[in-house]
């Protein structure tokens, strides 16, 4: 599978209460240019909603946020996710990510654990929370002296702010839930989501290798 940080410039960050909106959410994120999705483990509704966009929405990426342990990892493969995100990282999770067969994410916030990952072979970042943990700025500075390393960031970042995150040469995509106000899932408003998905899109053109 492709790398996650080059699906799209933008990953949908999605908190679901209810899986019976987690197809057409799908839908409309996958209508408007942004296939990978990340639905967050934070509710009850998590993997039935995972599982729903995994076996009825096939042009989408789907896959689980919030992952904190080895259980979540696997239960969220056996759900049909086809990637893995988690806050921050242990040993014990970040093995149990690695033998999961999916792409992940693990999240970093200083310059310590960017430097463990990549003591561990892992290149491939969140970085969060990004606009507590420094930003813009401190991405910046960790581009010259950790080069290998590509992020993620998510926390915190606006459809405003994305574009400049976008520029860093170490940023691949953002995280962001500006594309799923929680107004218009709850009210099934697929129309805005697809549209405001549609913008975040365009982003693509602020990427860089």
């Amino acid at each position: 599978m492709t790398s996650v940080l080059d699906l799209a410039p933008v990953v949908p960050v999605v908190v679901l209460k209810d899986a019976a909106g987690a197809v057409p959410l799908a839908r409309a994120l996958v209508a408007g240019g942004l296939p990978a999705i990340e639905v967050t483990l934070r509710t009850p509704a998590a993997l039935d909603a995972v599982r729903a966009i995994a076996a009825e929405v096939p042009d989408a990426v789907v896959g689980t946020g919030t992952v904190l342990s080895p259980d979540a990892v696997t239960r969220s493969v056996a759900a049909g996710a086809r990637f893995l995100v988690s806050p921050g990282w242990t040993d014990t999770l970040l093995a149990a990510m690695e033998a999961s067969g999916v792409p992940f994410l693990p999240g970093v916030s200083t310059t310590s654990e960017v430097v463990a990952l990549l003591e561990r072979g892992v290149t491939e970042m969140k970085f969060f929370p990004a606009e507590a943990a420094g930003g813009i700025p401190y991405l910046r500075s960790l581009s010259s002296p950790l080069p290998r390393a590509r992020f993620c960031p998510t926390g915190g970042i606006t459809a405003e702010s994305a574009p400049r995150y976008l520029a860093l040469p170490n940023v691949s995509c953002v995280g962001g839930t500006w594309m799923v106000p929680q107004d218009a899932v709850e009210a099934g408003d697929w129309d805005r989501v697809e549209a405001l998905a549609r913008e975040a899109s365009t982003l693509q053109d602020s990427r860089r290798a």
